[in-house]
């Protein structure tokens, strides 16, 4: 069975021979975060992940998917010259992730209170921001089936935003347009239909602001 990247975390720290304490201290993080990324509980960002193949010397593209040889050759490595200008400053946050929110028919399965696990992003300016899984089709192929969306209630929701929309207690993700009366939830997939309902049955719209991949 294909390990997952909290086992590949954990493997490529102990054939390190470090504990979790040591392994944080060289990353600069709190253990407990490592006790997280080991445990499943948090993913770290792509940052995180290059840092971890530093300390250890493994590969990050098995770090990453868990293809390839486990530790890069030295032909493999690539030494890329740093530009002269200044970098901008990269702030970490966790988010929580919570229930997952369909990207097809909307459903009744959207609980803001109920946190999966906490992952790890860069540069979002809200502290009522949130992670979502989505389930379904409707907005691929720009968010697919298990991508993850980062939602910032904070934000002002405008026509052409991607957002996730509470209709009658319902939840969806959808491409919004708005007019007079009515939102215009519009799917990115051809193969689903728009849907028009009256803004008074709106309970929120909140704008997705980041969209991360499925591996």
């Amino acid at each position: 069975m294909k390990q997952t990247i909290a086992q590949r975390i954990r493997l490529a720290r102990t054939n390190k021979n470090l504990d979790q304490a040591r392994f944080a201290a060289k990353l600069d993080v709190a253990t407990r975060t490592v006790q997280r990324w080991e445990k499943g509980e948090q993913v770290p960002d792509s940052n995180y992940l290059m840092r971890v193949a530093k300390v250890t010397g493994v590969a990050p593209h098995w770090l990453l998917t868990g293809g390839g040889d486990m530790y890069a050759r030295a032909s493999d490595a690539k030494i890329l010259p740093l530009p002269t200008s200044r970098y901008k400053k990269i702030e970490l946050v966790s988010l929580p992730l919570l229930s997952s929110v369909p990207g097809g028919a909307p459903s009744l399965i959207f609980h803001p209170d109920y946190v999966e696990k906490y992952i790890t992003v860069d540069d979002i300016n809200d502290a009522n921001a949130f992670a979502l899984e989505v389930k379904g089709s409707s907005m691929a192929p720009r968010i697919e089936d298990g991508d993850i969306i980062v939602v910032s209630p904070k934000l002002e929701s405008k026509s052409g935003d991607i957002c996730v929309v509470r209709v009658n207690d319902e939840d969806t993700v959808k491409r919004v347009r708005v007019d007079d009366q009515f939102l215009h939830l519009i799917p990115l997939n051809p193969e689903y239909e728009m849907m028009v309902v009256k803004k008074k049955d709106v309970a929120f719209m909140w704008r997705v602001v980041k969209v991360i991949k499925s591996v």
